[in-house]
This record gives structure tokens, C-alpha cells and sequence, in this order.
């Protein structure tokens, strides 16, 4: 069963229907339509909900926006679902929904739900925005009336002078009651990771009669259900899977949902690196860069949206092997390690060895992708991520290109990591030029223009849509350059004689 509390109703419902979304349930079960469907494919942001979920400590809710459009009823289990209807009470509108209409932030309306949704999140999550916050926050609600000024505006004034409303006054109550499903899905849990371990055939468990929705809790139910429905596709954020259901009408018997399994979701931290689970949301991803990679966050947060990530998680990323993905490359760059499990046995794979063909990765049958372990960066590394698309924000890449330098106190290049999207079948690195760049010398001005040509060279990628062959190969070779300037722009500036680091930077920037 899926267990959740629809605003303060809790709700049980059959897992037999593995493909049914978030939206479809409110809309056609609840005939709840203040919930849009715009797009079906997580882009326009009609049909955002909110999700609130217990904290670590138990003793507070997040809330998160999502697509509803693309969310499973299994992202639903043990948490709260909130959409329009629920925010208004005996006929008074809730705060954020007032702001819209104090400052004309609605014209047709068909936006306005998710906008609404949005901005409820962003009041409950935070005490004080800045203009920035509200941008980042509603950057998965597209409007094609009002020009957003009017809404931003409404957003800036409500969530600056955050009132207690309905919500927090019963947050106590909310809790309990999210405990209390917890509580009630424990029991049969347990039963059914029993009945999984001894591999006992039971026709009344759907973890072996295959009716549509399985949610194991342990690795050994995972890999129990892997083993009696190898073709049922694993899910967790489910948006990739969600558009082969809204946009291909694929219908699946079995689905198997990595929601409930703790170890999945579990963050480490040690001296020398992190490791992450690959159920972590890629919101997840961003809080870990502004910690420990700063200057990846443009990166993460140009990943399509915050609905997006807050639902879609990093494994799921990482193994889908996209060749234009943007997270594959990072992982490369990095020398990022992944950790694939089966249930019995957990091996190592490094990420440069992950990726073996188009959509294809040395992911071997009945293994799972658990989770990655990122080292932490050095004194003496340098860090920089690209991303090149026709539109700045909720694109796909044309190119994405992550450099990693390791240099001395001479600028010399004592160690060099890549990794690219967009240049061959598969996510790539430029290994050869790795090797070459050793002991080049970051300022000089012919090592610079030779390791332009050397890495356009490098590839012979394809023309398509988002870019031709030329273009992506000339871009390339100019990532490397802006990073060139970039790594003179910070180092230069800490040398005792800034007269004359300014004079060379100068002349790389006019001889390059």
C-alpha cells in the first residue's frame, strides 16, 4: 500500500497501478483540478504540488515542489500531499495566494496553481528572500501573460513578512500523523522483507505476485524483487521513466521503487571525500557543491529545475548514461567511484570505466547503482564546470565540459582531469590530452594556443539540433580557454606583484 496524508486526510491506496502519476490521482480520482496539466513532461510547472516530508530529527516538515505531472503515487508514500484546494480556509485565501492578487500576478490563470505552489513552499521554507531566492525558487513555473514582475513582486513581499498560518499552526499534528503512517507500514514491511530473504512464494504479497508497485525497504527485498521481475524498471524520482508513460504511453506491469530503502538516501562525509546515495535528490546535490564545490553550483542549478530536482535523484542520472548528460561528465572529471550492489555482494566500478557505449554501462545484470564516492578537492586543484545551451536555464547541453587542474607554484600543470557531454556516444575523456597538458605552464601563450587546437582534435563529434560538429569542437577549445583565464583571474591576483600579473594576463587574453 501507499500511505500518505492528502492535506490532513490520510489515504491508502493499492499498489496495482504502478504507472499512475501524481496528477492523473488528483485530477481524475480526487477531482481535484486546481492542478494544471500543461506539458506532462515536468517543463511549464502548471501542475506543481507540494510534498512535505519529515525532517531527519523528526521534529519538523520540509516541504518540496514537484512536478506532479511526473511523479509516481510512490514518491507519495509517508509524506503529505498539499496542492491548491488545501491552502485556502473557511473561504480566506491563504497569504501567498493574496499576494498574487494584490499585485496583479494573474491574467489567464492557467499558471497561477503552480506559481501558487511554489511560492507556498518558498514561504514555508525560509524567513527572508532576496530577489535571487525567488528567481531560483520559481524557476520551474513558466508564464506566458503577466512577464513575471508582478509575481516576483508578490513573492518578495509575502515570503519577507511570513505570517503563522494553517500550516504551522498544525505542523504538531501533521508530524504525528505522518509517524503514525510510518508506524502502520512497518509491520507489513518487515513481514514482506522476511518473505523476501527466505524466498517463500506467497500470492497475497505483491513483492512475488508482481501486482504493479513494489517498494522494497532493504537490499535483500531489492534484490529479491530484481530477481523475480528482471525486466521491471527501477524508479526512484521517476522523471525519466514518468515521460515514457506521459509522452510514449508505456505501460508497465511491475515497477520497483528504490523510495523506501534508507541506504540509498544516506550522505557521508569523511576527510578525503563524500559519499552520496544514489537515491539523494539532485537538490541533494546542490546543498553538497555549495559545501564542498562551490563552483559547481551554476552548474547543478542549471540543471533543469527546482521541482526537478527535488525529485529526480543522482543515480538515476548517472545510469540513464545520457552522452549529453550533465552530471556523467562531473563524475569523470572527478574520478568519482560507484558503488553497484546486488544484494549479496558490492563491487567498485570508477566512473571512467562506467561508461561503455550509447546508453549503454558496465552495470552488470541484478546489480543496482548504490552509491558514488566523490573525492574532496586539494588546495592545489582548481575546479570549473561548463555548460553550453541554447537557452541559459532548463536546457539540454549542447556541450558541458568539467576541468580539473592540479598546478604548482610555477602555474605548471602537474595533473589534469576532464570530462565532456555532447562530444561522442557516450559521456567522455580526453585522456590524451590529460597526458599532454603535464607540465605545461598555465601562462604561457603558445602552450595555451597549442592545447586549443590539441583538444578540438580531439573529438569528432556530430551535427544535430543543438549544435554542428565545427561548433561544438571550437567550443570546446574556447572552454579551455575561458578556464585559462579564469585560473589567472584567481591566482594572479594573490601574487605579491599585481602591477605585473595584470601586464600577463593582458597579454594571454590579446595573443590568445
Amino acid at each position: 500500500m501507499v500511505r500518505f496524508l492528502l492535506n490532513d486526510t490520510p489515504v491508502s491506496l493499492s499498489t496495482a497501478e504502478a504507472n499512475q502519476t501524481i496528477l492523473q490521482f488528483l485530477r481524475e480520482t480526487r477531482e481535484l483540478t486546481g492542478t494544471k496539466e500543461g506539458c506532462a513532461a515536468g517543463d511549464c510547472g502548471a501542475c506543481t504540488v507540494v510534498l512535505a516530508e519529515l525532517s531527519s530529527c523528526q521534529q519538523r516538515l520540509h516541504y518540496a515542489p514537484i512536478n506532479s505531472c511526473i511523479a509516481l503515487l510512490s514518491s507519495l508514500h509517508l509524506k503529505q500531499l498539499i496542492c491548491v484546494e488545501h491552502l485556502s480556509e473557511h473561504q480566506q485565501l491563504h497569504p501567498v495566494q493574496q499576494a498574487l492578487v494584490e499585485h496583479h500576478g494573474s491574467q489567464c490563470g492557467f499558471c497561477t496553481p503552480g506559481f501558487v505552489m511554489s511560492m507556498f513552499a518558498l514561504y514555508h521554507n525560509t524567513d527572508a528572500v532576496k530577489r535571487h531566492d525567488v528567481e531560483y525558487a520559481l524557476s520551474g513555473n513558466l508564464c506566458r501573460c503577466t512577464g513575471y514582475r508582478p509575481i516576483i513582486d508578490a513573492a518578495l513581499s509575502v515570503c519577507n513578512n511570513v505570517v503563522a498560518d494553517n500550516f504551522k499552526a498544525q505542523q504538531a499534528t501533521t508530524i504525528s500523523a505522518l509517524l503514525a503512517l510510518r508506524s502502520s507500514a512497518d509491520a507489513p514491511q518487515k513481514q514482506l522483507t522476511k518473505n523476501n530473504s527466505t524466498q517463500t512464494a506467497n500470492k497475497d504479497n505483491p513483492a512475488i505476485n508482481g501486482a504493479g508497485l513494489l517498494m522494497p525497504t532493504s537490499r535483500e527485498a531489492l534484490q529479491h524483487c530484481m530477481k523475480n521481475y528482471p525486466d521491471a524498471p527501477l524508479v526512484a524520482g521517476s522523471t525519466d521513466v514518468s515521460l515514457t508513460i506521459t509522452q510514449q504511453f508505456r505501460h508497465y506491469p511491475t515497477l520497483i521503487s528504490l523510495t523506501q530503502i534508507a541506504e540509498l538516501k544516506t550522505i557521508v562525509h569523511t576527510q578525503t571525500l563524500v559519499k552520496i546515495g544514489a537515491a539523494c535528490t539532485l537538490d541533494d546535490l546542490h546543498q553538497l557543491c555549495c559545501k564542498y564545490y562551490p563552483t559547481l553550483t551554476e552548474l547543478i542549478e542549471r540543471f533543469a529545475s527546482l521541482p526537478v530536482r527535488k525529485q529526480a535523484t543522482l543515480g538515476g542520472n548517472l545510469v540513464n548514461a545520457s552522452p549529453i548528460g550533465d552530471l556523467p561528465p562531473l563524475m569523470l572529471a572527478l574520478k568519482a567511484r560507484f558503488i553497484i550492489d546486488n544484494g549479496a555482494e558490492q563491487r567498485t566500478v570508477a566512473a571512467r570505466n562506467f561508461y561503455t557505449g550509447y546508453r549503454e554501462t558496465a552495470l552488470p545484470k541484478g546489480f543496482w547503482l548504490s552509491c558514488i564516492e566523490l573525492p574532496l578537492l586539494q588546495l592545489d586543484q582548481h575546479l570549473a564546470a561548463y555548460k553550453v545551451s541554447k537557452r541559459f536555464e532548463d536546457d539540454i547541453s549542447a556541450v558541458c565540459a568539467v576541468f580539473i587542474v592540479t598546478a604548482d607554484k610555477q602555474h605548471n600543470i602537474t595533473a589534469l582531469s576532464t570530462g565532456f557531454g555532447g562530444m561522442a556516444a557516450t559521456p567522455a575523456v580526453a585522456l590524451d590530452f590529460e597526458q599532454h597538458m603535464a607540465g605545461h605552464n598555465l601562462l604561457d601563450t603558445q602552450s595555451l594556443k597549442h592545447a586549443k587546437q590539441w583538444l578540438a582534435d580531439t573529438f569528432s563529434p556530430i551535427n544535430d539540433v543543438r549544435a554542428s560538429a565545427l561548433y561544438r569542437q571550437q567550443l570546446v577549445a574556447n572552454l579551455w580557454h575561458r578556464f585559462v583565464l579564469q585560473y589567472q583571474n584567481q591566482t594572479l591576483e594573490k601574487t605579491p606583484d599585481k602591477i605585473h600579473n595584470k601586464q600577463i594576463a593582458t597579454r594571454v587574453r590579446y595573443h590568445a
